[in-house]
């Protein structure tokens, strides 16, 4: 074996033999499937609102804590493609290794910093605790192993444009989603009680800022990796919390009398 070739994964070498497909054949499979699924999801949510936080009730069966859910749900998504950079040693190269620790980075921050900084923790239903779980372990598996094992990048991509203004736009869009759930986790004193209209920074523009800056983080990794299974990340992504968004944008509306109405929901200035 050459240090280019894939380094043999126990769990998938069986699947691929049964499938009667290489692996890099079922990276490329599983990224058009997550699209299709990704299109499906959000059609459902348009009749079916997602049932987490505010909008869990009786009617969705046995919840998960809110904490403890969103751990779990999350820590593949870290764990798994920190898993496979270690093992594959850098063979790629240095470009992929960075492309795959902006996933790590963004993971860990929303792992073991912003589950610990949740207050209240509100509880999922057991099915969309279920469903994020899967979707981590999968698209963790699905980046992680594509971008250590399979991507091929010259070192001119360093100064591509499309590199440039993708790992611009990953890190603004982090920014803007961690600036978003810190005035919503200091939007009530403590001891108050009750939901408020969310102020400053992009919720001047959006109701759900947070989701819009999960978007344009991962719409700057689907740029700068310029992969069918980033592109997938990012469909899967906003398929399901621009719905969410437009989910949260008509709770404000009906419940604030006052609330902007120049306000939009995901997208500033269009959506």
């Amino acid at each position: 074996m050459s240090a280019a070739d894939p380094v043999p994964l126990p769990m998938v070498e069986p699947l691929t033999d049964m499938l009667g497909i290489d692996e890099k054949v079922l990276l490329d499979k599983i990224a058009y499937w997550l699209m299709v699924l990704g299109i499906i999801s959000s059609f459902c949510l348009q009749f079916v609102g997602a049932p987490y936080g505010r909008y869990v009730n009786a009617s969705f069966g046995f919840s998960v804590p809110g904490r403890l859910s969103w751990f779990i749900q999350e820590v593949p998504a870290f764990l798994i493609p920190t898993y496979l950079l270690v093992t594959s040693g850098g063979r790629q190269g240095f470009i992929n290794s960075l492309l795959i620790s902006l996933m790590i980075i963004h993971y860990f921050q929303r792992t073991f910093i912003f589950t610990f900084l949740i207050r209240g923790g509100k509880p999922s239903a057991f099915l969309a605790f279920f469903l994020a779980f899967v979707f981590c372990v999968t698209n963790g598996y699905l980046q992680g192993r594509y971008l250590t094992q399979y991507a091929v990048y010259p070192q001119s991509w360093l100064w591509d444009p499309r590199f440039i203004a993708g790992t611009a736009m990953f890190f603004t869009g982090m920014a803007i989603n961690i600036h978003s759930d810190s005035i919503l986790r200091n939007l009530r004193k403590p001891g108050e009680v009750g939901y408020k209209i969310p102020r400053g920074g992009m919720f001047e523009y959006v109701s759900g800022a947070n989701f819009f800056g999960e978007f344009v983080e991962w719409l700057g990794f689907a740029l700068a990796c310029w992969s069918v299974q980033a592109l997938a990340f990012v469909v899967f992504t906003i398929c399901n919390i621009g719905p969410r968004a437009i989910q949260h944008h008509r709770y404000y509306q009906e419940k604030f009398d006052d609330y902007p109405k120049s306000r939009k929901a995901f997208i500033p200035f269009f959506v």
